[in-house]
């Protein structure tokens, strides 16, 4: 019944509709888990791997058929952008994202349920203290008193590590949208969940600064996220026309230039997210 909320054509026409799709997907999922998983001691481990699972079986149908659409675009546009021929399915891809985000973080400030996002606080503190995991981990699960924001200095050097890191997970989604066009979700959907993790943690589980949290991280997450779409869109419409025409049909070689270019655009983004997350965030969120 989910999957008739919303389809391709539709989500085309008026992407920001994805917003409240996103919403409602992400909602549901994070719900489902807390209602059922989270008195359950040894289910209540995997809660933050089970929310992101529902969200991805939520999402399954709409990227399935939008991928096959945007090959087919491909297929039939002449003489028009690579741009053009796909922002409309990039826009919509990115409204649901922003949905999730939304969705993810207001019900686990409100909820406080410190089993919700575990594995999230925990790619967290690895990101952010890889030699003192399990007591930030403590620190900053939903309830603690002991919050406090961590600062490091600009540097090429972090940049450098943030691109890799960045470049390493547009592969991973390349390569799960290749072997399974919609399989891409799950890491789109992954990102999310931690997003609002750290939205949570920024904000010190307080409900009012939510939207200075979703500033703090969509600055530069917004080139970032848009980068892994673009990505996950360019191995999902080589796969396809890998499978519908093989590789030595005229079609299938205008497919692989455009999903060419589009990995490019993805790169370029990184960049891009990488400066800004390095050099301006920090300017404006101290």
């Amino acid at each position: 019944m989910l999957e008739s909320l919303i389809n391709p054509k539709k989500a085309e026409r008026k992407p920001w509709e994805m917003l409240f799709v996103g919403i409602i997907y992400a909602s549901l999922s994070l719900l489902l888990v807390h209602w059922f998983f989270s008195s359950d001691a040894i289910l209540s481990q995997y809660s933050g791997v089970m929310v992101v699972t529902f969200c991805v079986m939520f999402s399954l149908p709409f990227m399935y058929f939008i991928i096959r659409r945007e090959e087919n675009n491909d297929e039939i546009e002449e003489g028009v952008s690579v741009w053009k021929i796909h922002k409309d399915a990039i826009y919509a891809l990115m409204w649901l994202f922003v949905g999730f985000i939304i969705a993810f973080s207001f019900w686990y400030i409100i909820l406080q349920d410190n089993t919700l996002f575990n594995a999230q606080v925990g790619t967290y503190c690895l990101i952010n203290s890889p030699n003192n995991i399990n007591s930030c981990i403590t620190q900053y699960l939903p309830g603690s008193n002991q919050i406090s924001g961590a600062a490091s200095a600009a540097s090429p050097v972090q940049f450098l590590s943030i691109f890799e890191n960045n470049m390493l997970v547009m592969i991973f989604t390349l390569l799960f949208s290749l072997v399974f066009g919609a399989g891409a979700i799950f890491i789109l959907a992954w990102n999310a969940s931690v997003i609002s993790a750290s939205i949570g943690i920024f904000t010190k589980y307080n409900l009012i600064d939510i939207p200075l949290g979703l500033a703090r991280y969509m600055i530069h997450g917004f080139p970032e996220i848009s980068a892994y779409f673009i990505a996950a869109l360019a191995g999902g419409i080589f796969g396809v026309g890998i499978a519908r025409h093989g590789i030595k049909n005229r079609m299938f070689a205008k497919v692989a230039q455009h999903a060419a270019i589009l990995i490019s655009i993805s790169i370029g983004l990184l960049v891009i997210a990488g400066l800004m997350e390095v050099y301006l965030t920090p300017l404006l969120f101290h």
